[in-house]
C-alpha cells in the first residue's frame, strides 16, 4: 500500500528534525506542510533537504492538512497517515494504523484511551464533552476525539482533498462517522510534546477551540 505521512508544522524548530528523522528510519514517504512558521522551521527544512511545502500565509490546521491530502490524492497514495509535528507520535506506531486500512477500514484513529483510562484533568473534561457530543450526533462511541494521529484510506483522501469542511480532529471524526465510512479506533503509544509550546497553553485559545468544535459538531457536521 502506497503510504504518505503528512506532518503539519507551525513553529516546530525544536521538534521537526527529530520527527522527520524518526519517520525516515522506517522508510515512509513523507511531506512536511510548513504553515508559514515564524521561527527557524523553514530554515531547518531547507538546510536538511527534507520534503516539504512552505505556505505563504498561515492557514491553520484544517487548511494545512487539506494541502497534504490534496498532495496525496494528486500523487496516487492509497493511505495517508497524519501525525503532529511536535514529536508526540512515534513512527513505530504507524504500521498498526496502516494495517487497519489494509483490512478495509476507511479512517483509523490512533487513540490514547481505548484500553487505558482517561485521566480526570481539565483538558480531559473537554475531551469527555466532545465524546458526548459526538455520541449524541452520530450514535457512536469514541474515546480520543482530539487525537492528531490518524490514517485515511483512499476514499477519505479523495473526500478530504476536495471538500473538507472541518476545523480540527473532533468535527472531522464526526463528519466521517455521519458519512458512513468504516472507522476504527486503536490503542497507540504517544509521547509528551518534545519541545516548544502547545496551542492549548493559552487558555483563550483553548476556549476558542472548544466553542468552535462544539458549534461545528452540533450545527455543521450534518
Amino acid at each position: 500500500m502506497k503510504t504518505l505521512v503528512i506532518i503539519p508544522a507551525f513553529n516546530e524548530e525544536e521538534n521537526i528534525e527529530k520527527v522527520v528523522e524518526n519517520i525516515k528510519e522506517f522508510g515512509y514517504d513523507y511531506i512536511v506542510i510548513n504553515d508559514h512558521s515564524t521561527d527557524s522551521t523553514e530554515k531547518i527544512l531547507d538546510e536538511k533537504g527534507y520534503s516539504h511545502l512552505d505556505l505563504c500565509v498561515n492557514v491553520g490546521l484544517a487548511g494545512v492538512t487539506r494541502v497534504g491530502f490534496k498532495y496525496a490524492h494528486d500523487n496516487g497514495y492509497d493511505c495517508v497517515i497524519n501525525i503532529d509535528g511536535d514529536g508526540q507520535h512515534p513512527a513505530d506506531q504507524i504500521d498498526s494504523l496502516v494495517k487497519e486500512i489494509e483490512n478495509g477500514f476507511d479512517y483509523v484513529v490512533g487513540s490514547r484511551f481505548v484500553s487505558e483510562k482517561k485521566p480526570f484533568t481539565a483538558r480531559m473534561f473537554g475531551s469527555r464533552l466532545l465524546c458526548l457530543l459526538i455520541k449524541i450526533k452520530t450514535g457512536k462511541t469514541v474515546f480520543d476525539p482530539t487525537s492528531g494521529m490518524r490514517a485515511l484510506g483512499e476514499k477519505v483522501i479523495a473526500d478530504f482533498s476536495s471538500s473538507m469542511n472541518y476545523w480540527a480532529e473532533p468535527d472531522a471524526l464526526c463528519h466521517i462517522l455521519k458519512s458512513g465510512y468504516k472507522v476504527k479506533e486503536i490503542q497507540v503509544k504517544m509521547m509528551d510534546r518534545q519541545g516548544g509550546q502547545s496551542y492549548f497553553v493559552n487558555p483563550f485559545k483553548s476556549i476558542k477551540y472548544m466553542i468552535a468544535e462544539i458549534l461545528s459538531i452540533l450545527f455543521v457536521q450534518w
